[in-house]
């Protein structure tokens, strides 16, 4: 029932999207817009709320509780634990946005002069609140609960399960199905961004190494190609597929954000990293409530475009990423799931993105890339026209 009602809402979706796609894409940017406007409020207190619960568990007595029996203890040593929550949670993300996020909001800030010493020092900043500990505070919170209700009760490691205690025995008919078949959807679309995305990157930068060209067709055989691997490494399991490819996806993460280091200005790069963490740590509550309502129209817009859209994309990978923490994480306590899930990817992100991102700025302003900086902003068209056109090269 799952699996037939969620291929018949994705084939729906489809099929009204290609035959009305203009009309489709001024629906879901007005819908986008409707939905900030008038629940804006509610996301910026929601993803604050998330987040400081499952860190209140974490910390409580509950967090001795073991996800499994009394007796389990961990399947996956840390280092391949912490190689697969950065995979599953925000891997081909990490490659587009840690450049574009920050040179657009250099570029473009809601609230301070574009192309600033302000401007250059909140974009790394800005970024941080958008990939850091409230969007992990999701994942954290849905693989909490499916990994205590299917290891500690028996349930099925669905979403529906995590619904037990309200629904009880009616998880298992029509209304756990329908549950189910939102969290699959949802999370198709979620993915097919980030593929498109990574594809489109990938498909440009073969472009500029051997003249492939850059075309809709290439990009479908690149999709192919990279399901193809994905169901490889799923079909050979978790233990043999899933970490060893989270792991060498880790090395070569490592390898590039190292080359990078070394090529540019190091020391530079190094004070940047540690000026960024500082101001994110000490802005941070200030920055999660910012719903810039004593602020003009367009920086209401930017919010809209930017942090709303982001923590609507946090929610939609919310399924995926939560069921594939519960899978991972059977034997461990919830202290040791609350504080690995929230802080070992976030470690890594700040030092990624404060690389990256400073480094891309300081190729803008010193007009070396200046089609980078166009690039970048092009990032802030309407979101829901990408995803749209995202979702169809996928179909």
């Amino acid at each position: 029932m799952v699996f037939h009602g969620s291929v018949a809402g994705i084939v729906i979706f489809l099929v009204l999207t290609m035959l009305f796609t203009e009309q489709a894409g001024a629906f879901f940017d007005a819908g986008l817009a409707w939905v900030s406007k008038t629940f804006g409020w509610y996301y910026m207190l929601a993803i604050v709320a998330y987040l400081v619960f499952v860190i209140a568990i974490g910390m409580s007595r509950f967090g001795s509780i073991r996800l499994g029996p009394d007796h389990s203890r961990p399947e996956f040593s840390l280092l391949s634990w912490s190689a697969m929550l950065f995979a599953a949670g925000i891997g081909i993300d990490l490659l587009f946005f840690s450049v574009a996020e920050p040179v657009a909001h250099y570029l473009a800030p809601p609230d301070l002069t574009p192309e600033s010493q302000a401007a250059m020092r909140n974009a790394v900043v800005q970024t941080y609140l958008h990939w850091g500990l409230s969007g992990w505070g999701l994942y954290v919170l849905m693989g909490m609960a499916l990994a205590y209700f299917s290891y500690r009760h028996r349930l099925p490691l669905a979403i529906r399960s995590a619904l037990y205690p309200i629904l009880g025995k009616r998880i298992h008919g029509p209304i756990g199905n329908a549950v189910d078949i939102t969290a699959v959807i949802s999370t198709v679309f979620g993915i097919a961004t980030s593929l498109g995305i990574g594809v489109m990157q990938l498909n440009y930068g073969l472009t500029y190494m051997f003249g492939v060209p850059e075309t809709l067709t290439v990009q479908v055989i690149l999709i192919v190609l990279v399901v193809v691997l994905a169901t490889i490494s799923v079909v050979t399991g978790v233990e043999k597929g899933i970490r060893r490819l989270s792991e060498f996806n880790m090395l070569l993460a490592l390898a590039l954000m190292l080359f990078v280091l070394f090529s540019g200005d190091t020391l530079v790069l190094l004070d940047k990293v540690v000026n960024n963490a500082g101001d994110y740590l000490s802005g941070f509550v200030g920055a999660s409530f910012d719903t810039y309502a004593f602020a003009d129209e367009s920086a209401r817009e930017w919010k809209m475009w930017w942090t709303i859209f982001f923590w609507g994309w946090w929610i939609a990978w919310t399924p995926f990423v939560g069921l594939f923490l519960a899978r991972i994480s059977r034997g461990r306590t919830i202290r040791e799931f609350v504080a690995g899930a929230l802080f070992i990817p976030l470690a890594f992100m700040m030092v990624w993105m404060s690389v990256f991102g400073n480094s891309g700025i300081e190729l803008v302003a010193n007009q070396s890339v200046a089609e980078l900086g166009e690039q970048a902003l092009n990032t802030r068209k309407p979101r829901s026209t990408r995803c749209l056109s995202t979702t169809l090269t996928l179909a």
